[in-house]
């Protein structure tokens, strides 16, 4: 048995006239084009008459002006910054290197600018490792008041440190 035999036809079929297809396109992109136009001068337009309208309307509103308190409050803001940023932070920086030492490692230091107070948490391996790190605070030329202001064992530790907060004035730059 043979498969019947398969005719292909390869002639094209006759073509229709392509200048439809292109005129409606063409006519398509030209109305297109319009629309664009209208809408943007239309955009153009509204915006000149808002502008006019907000110029010379009766409901423009006049500058609002800062509240006296949230001015104030802007002004202590600022103060405190600059308080901040005059501390004696190289002087501060070299006293606390200078005293220290390898039995004592410092965990927080907190600068308060506006009454020139120095608070330090620090951790010591013993007491007298604490006692000779507040005595050398103490001998320090940009620190005066040094005192502790509270220690505490550290029982969950099994190298029991000492865990102690230093309290100091910053003296005045020279």
């Amino acid at each position: 048995m043979k498969p019947p035999r398969a005719e292909l036809d390869y002639v094209a079929a006759p073509r229709r006239p392509v200048w439809i297809g292109v005129l409606v396109l063409a006519v398509s992109t030209a109305f297109a084009g319009e629309l664009f136009v209208r809408y943007r001068d239309a955009r153009l337009e509204l915006a000149r008459l808002e502008t006019a309208q907000s110029l010379v309307g009766p409901e423009r509103r006049a500058a609002r002006g800062v509240p006296k308190e949230r001015l104030d409050a802007q002004v202590k803001n600022a103060e405190a910054v600059v308080r901040e940023l005059t501390l004696p932070w190289a002087a501060l920086i070299q006293t606390l290197e200078r005293a220290a030492t390898r039995d004592v490692a410092v965990l927080q230091l907190q600068p308060d600018a506006q009454h020139r107070l120095l608070r330090l948490t620090a951790e010591a391996r013993h007491r007298e490792a604490m006692f000779e790190y507040l005595r050398r605070l103490g001998a320090a030329q940009d620190l005066a008041d040094v005192h502790l202001v509270s220690h505490q064992v550290q029982l969950d530790d099994p190298r029991r440190p000492v865990q102690f907060a230093v309290q100091a004035s910053l003296r005045s730059a020279r």
